[in-house]
């Protein structure tokens, strides 16, 4: 497995899609690095040279900030926003939808399982 900024890409597949394992780094990002670098897209990921891989490293490194930077630069931008207590940082601390997205119905992926309301135990009938 080649190993580009502490991801191992897996090997099998397109070298477009494999870039795409990366945080930080979609399908038009992934192709516009392998364009720059005159490598074609539909190779695998196991037929690139190691100086292949080295480029791609060397310009990733160099150019497209990517994992640990960019999710403390996210994580960074969340807390700014809580903390200045805007509408999108209250809706953040509430875990509520952030983008306007309605919530009297659905929402279920962002506010969790529904609460359970009025379930009564059932009763076993005794005989006598």
């Amino acid at each position: 497995m080649a190993r580009i900024a502490g991801i191992d890409i897996p090997r099998n597949k397109h070298i477009v899609i494999s870039l795409t394992y990366i945080f930080g780094i979609g399908r038009p990002t992934a192709a516009k690095i392998l364009t720059s670098l005159g490598i074609d897209p539909a190779r695998k990921t196991s037929d690139l040279t190691e100086d292949e891989i080295i480029k791609i490293r060397e310009y990733i490194d160099a150019n497209i900030k990517v994992e640990g930077d960019l999710r403390r630069e996210v994580s960074q931008s969340i807390k700014r926003l809580i903390e200045i207590n805007s509408y999108r940082g209250i809706r953040h601390k509430r875990n509520l939808p952030v983008r306007g997205q309605r919530t009297h119905t659905n929402a279920r992926t962002r506010k969790g399982r529904r609460p359970s309301v009025g379930i009564k135990k059932k009763t076993t009938a005794t005989v006598k």
